[in-house]
């Protein structure tokens, strides 16, 4: 049986499913609040990507936009200093429900997600990687920058960027 998959913006209506990825997929203090993800998904939907598997949300990467990028402001991550005209993209989740991870989707929702910013005009997308997930993003073109200033939740970060 195949399943249909289908990539939306995000919707209000989908802020306690995410949240529920959210906190299945991050540790501890590192998954966004709900009060956070409803805010990402009421003023920037355009840059909050959810997939679908036959009709169920399962994974999703939501985004802010900045003119000057400083990856260790947490403040960003309730869209403080949020611009979407900005031609510089952050993301802050990329998640995944764990009982769909090793299937592929996070790739296919990457490389979504990326034709989706590169339609907009946009010209750089960032994140932060633990150790782990260094190799895994520089395999969808993002480039090394430094270790992170960030200590959210408590772990190391490194940030990275890819120019569209």
């Amino acid at each position: 049986m195949s399943n249909t998959i289908r990539f939306r913006h995000a919707l209000p209506t989908d802020v306690d499913r995410c949240y529920e990825i959210e906190i299945s997929a991050y540790e501890g203090d590192e998954a966004a609040t709900r009060e956070k993800i409803a805010t990402r998904i009421a003023q920037y939907p355009e840059g909050f990507l959810v997939m679908e598997i036959d009709e169920r949300v399962t994974g999703f990467i939501n985004s802010g936009c900045a003119y000057d990028v400083v990856m260790s402001d947490e403040a960003f991550k309730e869209l403080v200093g949020h611009d979407a005209a900005a031609p510089n993209v952050v993301i802050m989740s990329v998640v995944l429900d764990p009982a769909e991870q090793g299937k592929g989707y996070s790739s296919l929702m990457m490389r979504t997600f990326i034709d989706s910013m590169r339609a907009m005009g946009k010209a750089t997308i960032h994140l932060m990687c633990k150790d782990r997930h260094v190799e895994l993003y520089k395999r969808f073109g993002y480039q090394y920058v430094r270790p992170s200033e960030s200590d959210h939740g408590g772990m190391a970060w490194h940030e990275m960027v890819m120019t569209l």
